[in-house]
């Protein structure tokens, strides 16, 4: 039995290993990664690859997920709605959470514009669900996506990192894609600045409850 991680890039493999291996040792991942769907849906809509989608978790189930994460933001809404018989999560949901916890002012950053809408809707989402107010704020970074698709990661953290230093009136700054974590520690200014992957694979570890099994040592 293993927590499924849905990719739409391979460059998420070694981060969720790593952060594996640091916050829950034992836990069996299984990484799907599936750039096709990040390509249809960045020119059709996400709604365009929700079958394909809950294909692909039918799948992981079929091998024996007890849980799946999504790690991209653009196609997140989509596999939580999937139905597949075991939890589903996207990876920015905590991260959503603990922003409209945070203050009611949330600047979204994104590399592609695909990710804005649906990250800015999930954090109404929680905010209503919380029954707070907030006051979202979407920026496109320009240039970072093009960064990271020649495989710079350092300029595509610069930009990132430099795009948040700019932000002033604000109780939060939410990373919409994990990829964009490691701008995290670049930042200098005193804005909360919020990533995904260590929240989101916590919430993967426990919605699979994998706490009994043997060899798990998660945290």
């Amino acid at each position: 039995m293993s927590l499924a991680l849905l990719h739409t890039s391979p460059v998420h493999v070694p981060v969720f290993d790593a952060l594996r291996d640091e916050t829950h040792p034992g836990l069996e991942l299984r990484h799907v990664v599936e750039e096709r769907l990040l390509e249809r849906a960045r020119a059709e809509g996400p709604d365009a690859v929700a079958e394909d989608v809950a294909a692909v978790l039918r799948r992981a189930v079929a091998e024996g997920a007890r849980a799946v994460l999504c790690t991209c933001s653009t196609i997140g809404a989509v596999a939580e709605a999937a139905g597949v018989g075991v939890p589903v999560l996207r990876v920015d949901r905590p991260m959503a959470a603990a922003a409209v916890v945070t203050g009611p002012r949330v600047v979204v950053l994104a590399a592609l514009e695909s990710t804005l809408g649906p990250t800015a809707d999930l954090i109404r989402e929680e905010a209503d669900r919380a029954g707070r107010p907030v006051e979202v704020t979407t920026r496109l970074v320009e240039g970072a996506w093009t960064c990271f698709e020649a495989g710079d990661a350092q300029a595509y953290a610069t930009l990132i990192a430099s795009a948040a230093d700019e932000v002033a009136a604000a109780d939060a700054i939410v990373l919409a894609q994990a990829s964009m974590a490691p701008a995290q520690r670049l930042t200098t200014t005193a804005v909360p600045v919020l990533s995904s992957p260590r929240p989101g694979l916590a919430a993967g570890a426990q919605a699979g409850d994998w706490t009994g099994e043997p060899g798990y040592a998660g945290q």
